[in-house]
Formats: structure tokens, sequence, C-alpha cells
């Protein structure tokens, strides 16, 4: 069981990305089973333009209500925005859950799409309905349909970090609270090995779990792995004995 202490720190799921936040839902039903999860929202409006600054100050406009620091999680790019704002505001912050997070954070499947744009003379939907196999693996006709709705919804409402003009590049050095590194085994879009990616950044008290079966929303597909890994770390955190930089120890994926 986690301290008294640690009980008493409240956890936060970050999502700014609307379109894509009911694959996260099967996560936070796991996680409540044993402690209550916020959620905070990010809705970019057409005015606003596309850069981390902006929903890290609303966030730290949020955490200003908290006397103590928050367990911070996110996926994909809600996990980047966790990882900018631990950046400028470690205080805040117990710890931070990544998932689906490079070790560079803007690669993600957002700048894997526009690369293909403009790499293939294909339409905006073939592409899209490349990288909706490449995120969830083979579907059905009609559940690839409804992937590549949403995939587009997420193109043009969500926070974006690239687009056909422009990549932008972000460093993750610096992260001073506590880090929990998860990523899907089978993750075609951060391919390259996470252990050796995040190797150099991480701390004592880090640590890296991988969901051998799991692809980029490995958290929708393995959502009970998933809670028990990020509970097991918590409570390791509360008893101080997190073992160093290494592969966290956790139950094995059914």
């Amino acid at each position: 069981m986690s301290s008294s202490r640690d009980a008493f720190s409240p956890a936060l799921w970050l999502t700014v990305s609307p379109a894509l936040k009911k694959f996260d839902q099967r996560l936070l039903c796991e996680l409540n089973r044993r402690r209550p999860i916020l959620r905070w929202e990010y809705r970019q409006t057409a005015d606003e333009p596309c850069c981390l600054e902006t929903p890290v100050s609303l966030l730290q406009d949020y955490l200003k209500a908290y006397d103590r620091p928050v367990h911070l999680l996110g996926h994909g790019l809600s996990g980047v925005v966790g990882l900018a704002y631990v950046q400028r505001f470690p205080q805040r912050v117990k710890s931070l859950t990544l998932l689906s997070v490079n070790a560079t954070p803007a690669v993600n499947w957002h700048a894997q799409y526009y690369a293909l744009r403009q790499l293939l003379p294909c339409s905006r939907d073939i592409v899209v309905a490349q990288m909706a196999r490449l995120l969830f693996g083979p579907r059905s006709y009609d559940l690839t349909r409804v992937l590549v709705e949403l995939l587009k919804q997420d193109l043009d409402t969500g926070l974006a970090l690239h687009s056909l003009a422009s990549h932008n590049t972000f460093d993750p050095a610096g992260i001073e609270p506590p880090l929990l590194v998860c990523y899907g085994g089978q993750d075609d879009i951060l391919n390259r090995p996470m252990h050796e990616c995040w190797q150099p950044y991480l701390k004592s008290s880090d640590a890296l779990w991988q969901c051998s079966s799991g692809r980029h929303f490995f958290h929708f597909e393995q959502p009970k792995a998933v809670a028990q890994a990020i509970q097991h770390y918590w409570r390791q955190l509360s008893e101080r004995a997190v073992a160093p930089a290494t592969v966290l120890s956790t139950p094995k994926n059914k």
C-alpha cells in the first residue's frame, strides 16, 4: 500500500488531443480503482499558435490551486506537454509518467504523417489510413474508417508541433522529478529501442517499462497491465526503493 503521504498526492492525466481521449478511458478506469485520477484537458482554438507555451502556462494556472506536488501522466503529445511543464516547474511535480514519448519528443505520429505527405503522391485520406495501420495494426475496413476520422480530427483541431511547412525539435534534458517511461514493444512509430534512447537521461529514481505486445496506444490495448506498472512505480517511490535507472519489475503482460 502507498504511504499516507503519497496517498494525498493528486494524480493528474493530461489531454491535449481531445479527439483521441477515448483511447485513454480504459486506463483511467483501471487507475481509478486505487486512487482518484483527475483529468486536465486543453483544447486549442483557431486563434492560438501551435506551441507548447500556451498549454504549459494554462496548466501552471490550474496547478496553482494545489498545495502539494502532483503525479503527472500523459500519452504522446500530452506527455510532451507534461515534460515541458516539468522542465519549468519541477517543484510542482511529484512524478512524471510518459506513455509513447520518445527521448526525442518531437518524433511522434504527427511528424511521421507529415513526412509521408511530403514523400508520397497520395491523398490525405490514404496517408492517414496508412498511419492508422501503423498506430493500431491491421483492422477491419469499418474500424479503419472510424480511426481515420479520429486521426483527421486530431490533425485538424489538436495541438501540433509540426506542419507541412516545418518540424520542431524538443530536448528532454533537465527532468528533476522521478520519471517513468512506458512504451509499446510493437510500436511502429517509435521504433528505435526506447531503452537506448532514454538511457542517457535517466536518474536513479527513474524507470522504463515495456508493454511487450503493445503498439502506440498500448494503454488502450492493455489497460490493466499499464495501470499495474504505474501503481507499482508509485509504490516504489513512496517506499524510496526504486532501482537505479533500469527496466521496471512488474507483473508480466497477459
